[in-house]
């Protein structure tokens, strides 16, 4: 590794400085840091991140999906080109952290770069990626699914509460939905070499263990279920205990079951019911349909299938057990993705060149990574996030620990810069 990567020295001020501005950009009428994919504030924010791109000195193109992509220039503009990147929406009253570290922080290591005369032998492409938090249409991702080929015309058909059509948002956001499909051609055009994501932890493994540094091993596989239980409505008041077909009974059954098998798993595995929905919803009427959406994630993808089948069982049983019929349904997020072993050795490697310690962690949250995988080898960094708080206000990462994850990212990128496939 050389010395200039050893010399990289971020300005936690100037992270700071931009880590406050774009959280001024939210909705005012939500609690917490709310930029929502699609949403004004979030139209404003890119507009913003363009305009750091360009103060930074990146070539930006926006591309099809809606992705902001900033090109720093290397000396091979033929070459398969590095990537970085994050995403910069948020969830409903959430945090000022979680993708945000990994855009902002690719945007100070480009002015590394360039305040310490180093130029890259391959471009480096810099990414915000589009709607990376899922959203009302229950897909997450949107602009890193898009560039693996892995948004599709049914997607773009899902449908939210209201009723409103997803590609009919892209449209609405100004951006063409057969674009958007078209835009897997652009990795065509522009073969990609390595991509490596910086990001927070969103969880408390290194902050209890005092390490400044994740070396990420795989993304977890998140499986989503749906059950809805039919008993029979009667009236509240008249209908003995006994028989009763009481739907949310079954349901608060099978909210158990859910937290026993997450709280079962041998390695790391979660499991977590999200909403219950009932009906008819009268004070004076036995719930006589119930809709349960639940979700579990493992980074051990046979643990995943066998618990998703224990659970469907002990569901129907428990269920028949009140009376009380159930269907359940499983559609899968995204699957396990390892991290590339290359990838994950150059950055430990970097860590310890750098003497700063690390660990090997799993990722139990989606990344914009698992799709970049697709398109080649795959790596992410992370730091800690203050009590493994996420996905709130309370979410924080203390700047030194930010710092570090840049100096990382750094090293990382000048040392794959020089391998050749």
């Amino acid at each position: 590794m050389s010395s200039k990567s050893e010399a990289l020295a971020p300005v936690p001020e100037r992270v700071e400085r931009d880590l406050l501005d774009l959280a001024r950009i939210r909705d005012p009428e939500s609690g917490g840091w709310t930029r929502t994919v699609f949403s004004e504030p979030y139209r404003a924010s890119r507009e913003w991140v363009r305009s750091r791109m360009i103060d930074a000195g990146l070539d930006v193109h926006p591309d099809g999906a809606g992705n902001l992509v900033g090109v720093l220039h290397g000396r091979n503009p033929a070459a398969p080109a590095l990537v970085t990147g994050s995403h910069t929406d948020t969830v409903e009253s959430g945090g000022r952290f979680d993708g945000i570290v990994g855009v902002l922080g690719a945007l100070e290591l480009v002015r590394q770069f360039a305040e310490h005369d180093i130029r890259l032998e391959r471009d480096l492409l810099v990414i915000d990626f589009l709607g990376e938090e899922s959203n009302e249409f229950g897909l997450s991702c949107l602009g890193s699914r898009a560039l693996a080929g892995e948004l599709t015309a049914a997607h773009l058909d899902r449908r939210d509460y209201r009723g409103d059509r997803l590609g009919d948002r892209y449209t609405a956001f100004g951006l063409d939905p057969s674009g958007v499909l078209a835009a897997s051609g652009w990795t065509a055009a522009r073969p990609l070499h390595r991509y490596v994501e910086l990001h927070v932890e969103q969880g408390p493994l290194l902050e209890e263990r005092g390490v400044s540094i994740g070396v990420v091993t795989a993304i977890t596989g998140i499986e989503r279920m749906l059950a809805t239980f039919a008993g029979r409505p009667d009236h509240a008041g008249t209908m003995p205990m006994g028989d009763r077909r009481d739907a949310l009974v079954a349901a608060a059954e099978a909210v158990l079951a859910v937290r026993r098998e997450g709280c079962g798993a041998p390695t790391h595995g979660v499991a977590t019911t999200s909403r219950l929905s009932s009906e008819p919803g009268s004070p004076n009427v036995v719930p006589g349909t119930v809709r349960m959406h639940a979700e579990m994630r493992s980074v051990d993808s046979d643990w995943l299938s066998s618990a998703m089948r224990r659970l469907t069982e002990e569901i129907r049983l428990k269920a028949a057990g009140y009376g009380v019929e159930v269907e359940v349904e499983w559609s899968r997020d995204n699957e396990r993705v390892p991290a590339n072993p290359a990838v994950h050795d150059a950055i430990s490697g970097a860590a310890d060149t750098l003497g700063i310690a690390w660990e090997p962690v799993p990722s139990g949250a989606t990344h914009d990574a698992v799709h970049m995988a697709r398109l080649c080898p795959m790596g992410m960094i992370f730091v800690p996030s203050k009590a493994g708080r996420s996905h709130c206000p309370e979410e924080w990462s203390e700047l030194d620990h930010i710092r570090t994850g840049i100096q990382v990212l750094g090293a990382t990128i000048m040392e794959l810069d020089r391998t050749h496939d």
